[in-house]
């Protein structure tokens, strides 16, 4: 009927330029499979009709290779999309929305997720822009999303990157499931506004911008520099790569950034939150950066060093990628937060495992801490607690990554010792959180090239549960 019969009365002329295809068809055909059509062929359109009582409307929009599949469908309810390559099965999703064929959309849709979806992660500029405005792609578009959340790389290294859709990148950069570190992030929008601010695409040289140049900049970027989390950037890339672009940030942005490196104040005007999975840290005691070094030793992914019959320990030059578990920081107790008493910390960690302390003191700009991956506080009276994972640590300062010193449990029965007038105690006294706020370390011989006996008046305590996601 769909080829041979001679009583259709519809004429639809699809596609633009030259690629232009006349089809024809019949209308009671057309109203009953497509809520489009039958709207489209209502009375409304009896005005469209030629001398010949033939009705005739245009579909530029729709490739006409597309709709032959969409024809095919309607009149018998068949497609076969293996056939099809990915970008014949998009534009096919896309039509069938606008023609509100809500069948054959969803078994498009579904398609492309779980058939094809190599060709989706190799084209994903071309999908997000596709569908990103499609309230009925939903589907796709968190799939799309949640797959350049877990492996974005690729995605914000390729060539096509700067061609990406503004509301796309806006959507991207709010989320907090981007697996990214953050000067990444960075990198990446800089390169996109430059692509889309007029005068600077082929300025390769920063030292012939014009200060019109940056404001033009400024501008394109304006809606996105807010959403950079500028606390999970290092120092250092921050000297280097964020600071030659500060007249781009809004003073009152870049204002509460110099304040949190060089005074460790939490800024206002931004995202604190760091991204789930980059293993970032909000602590206020140390920089999001040392979490890669804490989670390495958790890991042990270190190597043994000895320079001297005093001086051995560990040391880790290990950089994190992709493939590396990522993990997530819960804070249980901030004693700026919920005022120090040892009761109120126990509390807050008691059995919560995995557990990471971090202490700062008020006579040194030293960081100390100790991880246990089976809790500090049992609620089990006066006695010791076995683990071979337990270790303790010291930074010289809240951002020096090279400077970490640990210590791991070596009598792996000591590892820890519960007693009612402490916080916690790893090795009965290597390190403990006493009571009236004291810090206390003594070479009691359960960890490993400990040799330290001293005492600090705490000025922060932070513990939080460590989550391998």
């Amino acid at each position: 009927m769909l080829y041979d019969a001679d009583d259709h009365n519809v004429i639809i002329r699809v596609g633009e330029n030259h690629n232009v295809k006349e089809f024809r068809a019949h209308s009671s055909i057309l109203r009953a499979r497509s809520a489009y059509f039958k709207s489209a062929l209502s009375s409304k359109w009896n005005d469209k009709k030629d001398k010949n009582d033939m009705i005739k409307f245009e579909k530029p929009n729709i490739n006409p290779n597309v709709f032959v599949i969409i024809l095919k469908y309607i009149y018998t309810g068949e497609v076969d999309l293996t056939v099809n390559s990915g970008e014949v099965n998009l534009e096919l999703l896309v039509s069938s929305d606008e023609l509100l064929l809500e069948e054959l959309f969803n078994h498009v849709q579904d398609y492309l997720i779980e058939k094809q979806k190599t060709w989706v992660q190799q084209n994903f500029i071309l999908v997000l822009k596709s569908v990103f405005k499609l309230i009925n792609c939903k589907k796709l578009l968190d799939s799309c999303l949640e797959l350049i959340c877990a492996h974005p790389l690729p995605f914000f290294f390729s060539n096509n990157f700067t061609s990406l859709d503004i509301n796309v990148l806006r959507e991207l950069l709010k989320r907090d499931d981007l697996q990214i570190e953050e000067i990444n992030v960075w990198n990446s929008l800089i390169k996109w506004g430059i692509e889309q601010t007029p005068g600077l695409k082929h300025k390769n040289n920063r030292d012939e911008w014009t200060n019109k140049n940056y404001e033009d900049l400024k501008n394109t970027l304006k809606e996105f520099i807010p959403l950079i989390r500028f606390t999970c950037i290092n120092s250092g890339d921050f000297f280097d790569k964020v600071r030659p672009y500060k007249a781009i940030i809004p003073n009152n942005i870049y204002e509460d950034i110099m304040e949190f490196y060089l005074k460790e104040i939490s800024p206002n005007s931004i995202p604190l939150t760091p991204r789930i999975g980059t293993n970032h840290i909000g602590s206020t005691i140390i920089k999001p950066n040392l979490a890669s070094a804490i989670i390495n030793y958790i890991e042990e992914k270190y190597h043994n060093y000895q320079r001297s019959r005093y001086d051995y320990g560990y040391s880790c030059n290990y950089q994190r990628g992709e493939n590396d578990h990522k993990y997530k920081f819960d804070l249980l107790y901030r004693s700026g937060r919920d005022y120090f008493s040892s009761d109120d910390f126990k509390n807050k960690c008691y059995r919560q495992i995995p557990c990471l302390v971090l202490i700062s003191v008020h006579s040194s700009p030293k960081i100390f801490g100790g991880y246990s991956p089976i809790g500090v506080y049992f609620c089990n009276g006066s006695q010791w607690h076995y683990t071979t994972g337990s270790f303790i640590f010291s930074f010289e300062n809240s951002g020096n990554i090279k400077s970490m010193k640990i210590s791991r449990v070596t009598c792996h029965n000591y590892a820890l010792y519960e007693f009612y007038d402490c916080a916690f105690n790893f090795g009965g006294g290597c390190m403990t959180l006493d009571n009236d706020k004291n810090l206390h370390f003594k070479d009691q011989g359960y960890y490993q090239n400990f040799q330290v006996n001293t005492s600090y008046a705490i000025k922060e305590v932070e513990a939080f549960r460590v989550v391998k996601q």
